[in-house]
């Protein structure tokens, strides 16, 4: 193998699914600025994201609206001003 090819900050990292609760704690090498105590007591970086398996449609059989930049309500209202141009004409 190559020497020095390889990343220096693989480690144990918690990721936290926001939109469902659930956390994970898999070998990764992002960046992390949170900590957090897992359940063996000792403590590993946090990185938290929007959506995992736990909270995915695909893996959880649902239908959920997961919206955090607000693009479900532009898109209503955009669709509200179409019809109501297409209503004056």
């Amino acid at each position: 193998m190559k020497k020095d090819i390889h990343p220096t900050n693989y480690r144990q990292v918690v990721f936290e699914d926001t939109s469902a609760g659930a956390r994970f704690l898999v070998a990764s090498v992002v960046n992390t600025k949170e900590e957090t105590k897992w359940t063996d007591g000792k403590t590993y970086p946090l990185f938290k994201v929007e959506i995992s398996s736990a909270s995915h449609p695909y893996y959880t059989g649902t239908e959920n609206i997961l919206d955090s930049a607000g693009r479900v309500e532009k898109f209503k209202t955009r669709a509200a001003s179409a019809k109501a141009k297409k209503a004056k004409k």
